[in-house]
């Protein structure tokens, strides 16, 4: 068995594609019709491109959709944490709180949420980790 991406439904394409592609530097990898229904497109971080991440969008989608209970995070390693967060507030993503480390000396995190709500915890590795 071999790990093939995450789905995401979203509610406009191109926001989400400016989230991921222009504020967090994914790349755009495909981008599929399905019939006259709906559009998915894969991105991936540079590095990441055989793990994926699916971005649904069904056309006649008129209200945004609920994430429900049973979702936690996603989280993606960034090299620079606070550029990254200066990049995504240049498109209203704000962190949920300033950057932190869980333990001493160790990484520091922060979590935003996508334009669909989807949270992300961000991670910038520390020389240590």
């Amino acid at each position: 068995m071999k790990y093939a991406h995450v789905c995401y439904r979203v509610f406009d394409i191109d926001r989400s594609v400016e989230f991921y592609c222009g504020a967090l530097g994914f790349k755009e990898l495909k981008r599929y019709p399905i019939r006259d229904e709906a559009v998915n497109v894969y991105v991936a971080p540079e590095g990441s491109e055989d793990r994926p991440l699916e971005l649904t969008h069904n056309f006649g989608q008129t209200e945004p959709y609920e994430i429900g209970t049973g979702y936690g995070h996603i989280a993606y390693i960034v090299e620079d944490l606070d550029g990254t967060l200066i990049k995504l507030a240049e498109i209203g993503i704000d962190p949920e709180k300033p950057p932190y480390s869980i333990r001493e000396g160790g990484s520091r995190i922060c979590f935003v949420r996508d334009p669909d709500g989807y949270r992300i915890e961000l991670i910038e590795k520390h020389a240590g980790d």
